[in-house]
């Protein structure tokens, strides 16, 4: 009777997860040009990524090309929780 409810929540923060690198991948995309600041698409990706990325990118050192591996470390960490923890916290509940 509870596992409907437990699944169900692990298969929304699995979409949640899922959608949230998408947008990650395409602020990362947006990036390489010269996006118009102004666009209400790029407004909203920045301020949907930039609370997660700036912390990470403040411990991250910059390399010389300036290059910016937050994305990537963001997007590492989701799917470990995605593949990882989910799975397992889904399991233990329901057993």
């Amino acid at each position: 009777m509870l596992a409907s409810p437990i699944l169900w929540l692990v298969n929304v923060v699995h979409l949640a997860i899922t959608v949230y690198i998408w947008i990650i991948i395409i602020r990362a995309l947006i990036s390489w040009v010269n996006p118009d600041p102004f666009n209400p698409i790029v407004r909203f990706l920045y301020r949907a990524t930039e609370p997660v990325l700036r912390p990470i990118r403040r411990k991250l050192p910059t390399f010389q090309i300036g290059l910016d591996l937050s994305p990537l470390l963001v997007i590492l960490g989701l799917e470990i929780v995605d593949r990882f923890v989910l799975p397992s916290i889904a399991a233990a509940l329901l057993y």
